[in-house]
């Protein structure tokens, strides 16, 4: 049985999983520093690479101990080289680079975006090629087309804010704490889409802004003290949706695929799910969500990654460094 043991270090979530060739994930952990972080409104750099000395061995012997293998018996370790904090990024590529010369086995780099976009492997029904990947998280929002695991072209990416980091910037304006997806997910269930926010770029491209979005919420916010937040959450919610979803669809009207992935944070969301839903239904075309646990960071992902790339050339060279601004490597 050949597997790949994952790290994960990339911002606030210190995490290492086992992944067999055929995408089986043996083991899983994850370390979450959420409420740590949270009294702040955000992650702290520096408190985020400080906890992942800390976390980073005992989280690897927890998944290779739930696997049950032993080094010598991997096939290689990935992690991940960017982009991220460059504090947190080295301290999981420290790790792996001093693990693979303990066991003598190769390294693999990878990109932490192209560790969302191999997400969607892990579902129990994963993607048919070529299909659409819809990325949405905490940093990054994108559209790319796959026409196999790890080729991939960006068709749209974000001028400004992502969507995760719009919905985490006003939830600390409205005083939801950190992270703020979930809250504002819950209370726009219970409020409804009254206020009718902008939905930036909404049929000119495939580009996303979300910064307009959110500077609009904010300002109603502030001039309306008597706001209601239930109200404010739904249609802020609603106005992101429109913009995933008609994006999401436009690609569809330009690319002849046989499915749509849609991966990172924001895919948790119950409401972008239940959009998902109804277009899949509309469409006739089927909708891949990657597993909860495997939607917000972790290193299942980036073993998931890893093996495309270790099968075509092996691994990387112990000499690379972190790259904080890391793009994502596209086909051509």
């Amino acid at each position: 049985m050949q597997a790949i043991l994952g790290i994960e270090t990339s911002c606030d979530e210190t995490a290492a999983a086992v992944v067999t060739e055929d995408l089986r994930v043996l083991a899983n952990v994850v370390s979450s520093q959420i409420e740590i972080h949270s009294r702040y409104g955000g992650v702290v750099p520096e408190i985020a690479s400080r906890v992942h000395v800390s976390e980073i061995i005992p989280v690897v012997s927890k998944a290779m101990s739930d696997a049950g293998i032993e080094g010598k018996d991997l096939a290689a370790i990935a992690v991940t080289r960017g982009p991220g904090l460059i504090g947190s990024l080295l301290v999981g590529i420290s790790a792996a680079k001093a693990l693979a010369l303990t066991w003598d086995k190769p390294i693999v780099g990878v990109n932490h975006l192209e560790g969302h976009l191999a997400s969607a492997a892990l579902g129990a029904e994963p993607p048919e090629y070529p299909c659409l990947i819809l990325l949405v998280s905490g940093g990054h929002t994108m559209i790319a087309r796959a026409t196999a695991p790890g080729q991939n072209k960006i068709l749209g990416t974000t001028r400004d804010d992502s969507a995760g980091e719009a919905y985490d910037k006003l939830a600390r304006v409205l005083g939801l704490g950190y992270p703020g997806g979930p809250v504002i997910d819950r209370l726009a269930r219970e409020g409804q889409d009254v206020l009718h926010f902008p939905r930036p770029l909404l049929r000119t491209s495939l580009e996303f802004s979300f910064s307009g979005l959110k500077t609009s919420v904010i300002n109603y916010v502030r001039s309306h003290p008597d706001y209601n937040v239930k109200d404010v959450a739904a249609s802020f919610a609603a106005a992101v949706m429109d913009v995933l979803v008609t994006k999401l669809e436009a690609a569809l009207a330009q690319n002849d695929v046989r499915s749509v992935a849609v991966v990172g944070g924001v895919a948790a969301s119950p409401v972008l799910r239940e959009r998902l839903a109804q277009m899949s239904k509309s469409r006739g075309i089927r909708v891949c969500l990657p597993p909860l646990a495997y939607a917000t960071d972790n290193a299942a992902m980036i073993a998931a990654a890893a093996w495309p790339q270790f099968r075509a050339k092996g691994g990387d060279s112990l000499q690379f460094n972190a790259d904080p601004r890391w793009k994502l490597p596209q086909v051509s």
